[in-house]
This record gives structure tokens, C-alpha cells and sequence, in this order.
């Protein structure tokens, strides 16, 4: 199974907001098991890395978390083509259109995110961290 987790979950996790944080923990975790193959954009990590700056005003410390992030998942890069499906997409947060087509364009079968409605109209399903940890536990 392969997923994307979006930047909220990933933040949810590394600056532990609570109630968000352990329910992304877990989803980690299950990455760092190897119970699915998990993947984060490269938009993302650019996204992550200033904003956990903000709170560490360290670059070498910023840069540990991405490395940490980076130990436990994959990355998908953003292709022109992406951009071309996310202006004519039905999502209607551009962002999220753009991480939707990238998704698709790698074979993604689950982006994970608390905001789940934002990617209805999107041709990759998404799911909250919950349930897409409860499809592992069935599954696996």
C-alpha cells in the first residue's frame, strides 16, 4: 500500500498538537514498520522545514527533523504535468489539487489527512490518519 501524508499530519506529529499528534505518531510508525510505503512531496519538506524553523530558529536542527522525517518515508516530487492537472482540477485549494496530481501520477492509493474533505473531488482517495490506521490493522 502506498500513501501520502500531508503536511499537517507530519506537523501534528514532530510539534506534537494535541489531539492530532498521537493518532499521526502512529501512522509513522506504521511507516517506520514497514506496514505501508509512505511518502511526503517535496513541496512538503520545503513547507516543514519553515515552520518548524520558526519554533527551533536552528537550521541545523531543522534540518535534523527533516532528516529524521526523511529516515521514515519517501519523497514525490512535483512535475510540470502536476500543475497543468491541478488548474483545470475540481479541488478547489490549489495546494491541495497540486499534491492530489502528484499523488495520482505516482500510483498513491491513500493521501492521509485530517482534512479530508478538501480531496473529495480528487481522484485519489484520502482518509483520515484513524482510519486509514484501522485499513492497516484489517489488512495486515
Amino acid at each position: 500500500m502506498r500513501a501520502l501524508i500531508d503536511t499537517c499530519v507530519v506537523l501534528d506529529w514532530i510539534q506534537k498538537r494535541m489531539p492530532f499528534d498521537v493518532p499521526a505518531l502512529k501512522v509513522f510508525r506504521a511507516a517506520a514498520a514497514n506496514m505501508f510505503d509512505g511518502y511526503i512531496t517535496t513541496k512538503s519538506v520545503c513547507d516543514i522545514f519553515c515552520l518548524v524553523h520558526r519554533n527551533t530558529h536552528s537550521n541545523s536542527k531543522s534540518r535534523h527533523e527533516i532528516s529524521q522525517i526523511l529516515d521514515l518515508v519517501g519523497l514525490i516530487g512535483t512535475d510540470p504535468e502536476d500543475i497543468i492537472s491541478a488548474i483545470a482540477s475540481p479541488i478547489k485549494d490549489f495546494e491541495d489539487a497540486v499534491m492530489a496530481a502528484s499523488a495520482s501520477r505516482c500510483g498513491i492509493e491513500y493521501i492521509i489527512t485530517r482534512n479530508t474533505s478538501d480531496f473529495k473531488q480528487g481522484s485519489v482517495k484520502a482518509i483520515a490518519p484513524d482510519e486509514f490506521l484501522e485499513q492497516l490493522s484489517a489488512a495486515g
